[in-house]
Parts: C-alpha cells; sequence; structure tokens
C-alpha cells in the first residue's frame, strides 16, 4: 500500500483547492452542482440530488494514461 496526500483549502463559500501529490485542482459550486479543474488538464462536472446519493458525472479534458 502506498503513501497518499491529499489537502483541500476552503477559498471561498464555492470554491476550494485541493492538493495532492500528483496535481491540484480548483473546484466551483455548492449543494447539487460543482465542476473541477485539474492541473493534469482534466475537468470534472457533477450533478446531484442533495441529501440523496443520486448524482451524474461527465469527465473531460485529457485521457489519464498508466505509466
Amino acid at each position: 500500500m502506498g503513501l497518499k496526500f491529499r489537502k483541500s483549502i476552503k477559498l471561498g463559500k464555492n470554491v476550494k483547492l485541493n492538493i495532492n501529490t500528483n496535481s491540484a485542482s480548483v473546484t466551483f459550486g455548492g449543494n447539487g452542482i460543482h465542476h473541477t479543474i485539474s492541473t493534469n488538464g482534466t475537468t470534472r462536472t457533477t450533478v446531484g440530488i442533495p441529501g440523496t446519493g443520486i448524482s451524474y458525472t461527465t469527465t473531460g479534458g485529457k485521457k489519464k494514461t498508466k505509466k
């Protein structure tokens, strides 16, 4: 099992900076919808129904390849 690092810093009411060992990302949005832009070129949009656990996610940008 490898060592992992992840840190999330709240920058405002609906903005978070997420940092991990491979990249960093910024997430915009609140309950029900949020959009994430990552330094590795990927974007992710998630729409959900709060309190139900039901959500739909779309991913765009570069495809992640294993080295």
